[in-house]
């Protein structure tokens, strides 16, 4: 996600101090996009909704002018600097997803990434983190994985690692990059595909099938990618 998927509590602590407001957690917007900024991890999405604009953020997606998302429950922040941008916007809507069916909403949980706050809590990375995290029995580590890539490939693997990267509903997968704090020759970070919600800082299990030179299209090319993980725990 994620974006946008973090720590809903010191969110709601920090509010009272940095002047966040927060719209209704269960009420569904819908909005026509009317412009679309592709920045690293974040799609700004400039959109209208009962003929009043308004700018939206969320993971990366692809987004087309014309198209009609529906979103509920979001982080307003107020005269946001964009460093990317080098831009202010007056308000942005921080939000965790947004769909095109209504239906898809209804029974998504109310929650936010901090990352967005610039505090001291895990945001996106795809830095090495100087961790050490081990397998589990019958898993494998990254390191083990990366150097044996055709001896894994098509099969399931078990890979317990940390959560540094979490882009919600892009193609209409999750996609989650694990560290465990191995490497082979510099390869370090692993990426998944899911169905499972999970938040940046997690330490996790998936299991899943890798796959090897795999290329969804869209410059989503992977040399080694676990696919249709499922969170073990």
């Amino acid at each position: 996600m994620n974006n946008f998927k973090n720590l809903l509590t010191l969110i709601i602590i920090g509010i009272s101090t940095i002047g966040f407001s927060q719209e209704n957690a269960t009420k569904i917007h819908k909005g026509e996009v009317l412009e679309v900024i592709q920045v690293n991890s974040y799609t700004y999405i400039r959109i209208s909704e009962k003929n009043v604009e308004k700018w939206i953020a969320v993971p990366t997606i692809t987004a087309e002018i014309g198209d009609i998302y529906f979103y509920k429950s979001g982080m307003e922040m107020p005269n946001f600097k964009s460093n990317e941008l080098d831009r202010t916007f007056d308000s942005v809507l921080f939000l965790q997803t947004v769909s095109k069916n209504h239906e898809d909403l209804k029974m998504k949980p109310f929650k936010h990434d901090a990352s967005v706050l610039g505090k001291d809590v895990p945001k996106n990375s795809n830095e090495k983190l100087t961790i050490t995290i081990e397998s589990i029995s019958e898993g494998i580590s990254i390191n083990e994985l990366m150097n044996n890539k055709e001896i894994y490939r098509d099969k399931l693997v078990k890979i317990k690692g940390q959560v540094t990267k979490y882009n919600a509903q892009i193609m209409s997968k999750n996609w989650v990059h694990l560290q465990d704090g191995t490497d082979f020759n510099g390869e370090f970070d692993l990426t998944l595909t899911t169905n499972a919600e999970v938040n940046v800082g997690d330490i996790v299990v998936f299991e899943g099938k890798v796959s090897i030179d795999k290329d969804f299209g869209a410059g989503y090319f992977y040399k080694i990618i676990v696919e249709n993980a499922v969170l073990i725990e």
